[in-house]
């Protein structure tokens, strides 16, 4: 995430004033386990900064609606209010977005990224049966991803994908606006929502 989010921020900022920091917790256990005491931090800090956050975090196999709410209830006890819960004057610091299942959906919620990152993944590939939604690619979203990169070439003695490279890759291409994969859109909502 950090790698796509690296190539992805400054294009979906564009020429806003904006001082961004990414913290990769490591794995989505991490990041729910800190998250508590990192966002009480920030409250402390308010009075003088304008801080935000936007809190990413892939659903994986978990239910969307109760992973959901236990951001909304870290941020709730935190004392920060978020896009779903604004305080009384409608203002809010922190955005929750859920990637569905993994980050790499919004890859293939953008197939021409895709297919000029890697050579020889055909771009007729959104139109087939199991990818004509990305949000919904079963059976493993990295592992279908680099089945397909497998079949156009590349990465073939790979056992797992090389997701930090991929990432990076794939975001240099992506377009913001053609990218079909629901969460992704509601991610660039999200942010645009934060930083206006």
């Amino acid at each position: 995430m950090e790698d796509a989010l690296d190539v992805l921020l400054p294009r979906l900022l564009g020429d806003r004033s904006v001082d961004v920091r990414i913290i990769d917790h490591g794995s989505k256990q991490r990041l729910l386990q800190d998250l508590p005491v990192r966002l009480a931090g920030y409250v402390g800090r308010l009075a003088n900064e304008d801080i935000r956050v936007l809190v990413v975090i892939d659903r994986d196999n978990d239910d969307c609606c109760l992973l959901k709410a236990k951001l909304e209830l870290i941020a709730a006890k935190a004392g920060l209010p978020t896009k779903s819960r604004p305080d009384t004057n409608g203002v809010f610091r922190v955005v929750n977005r859920i990637a569905i299942e993994e980050l790499e959906a919004w890859f293939f919620g953008d197939i021409l990224a895709l297919c000029a990152a890697y050579p020889g993944v055909p771009p007729t590939l959104a139109n087939r049966a199991g990818f004509r939604h990305p949000d919904a690619v079963t059976g493993g979203t990295w592992e279908k991803l680099l089945q397909v990169l497998q079949r156009a070439g590349h990465y073939r003695a790979s056992q797992r994908l090389p997701k930090s490279e991929v990432a990076r890759r794939v975001a240099t291409f992506m377009e913001p606006s053609r990218n079909c994969s629901p969460s992704f859109q509601q991610f660039v909502c999200g942010l645009t929502a934060l930083v206006a």
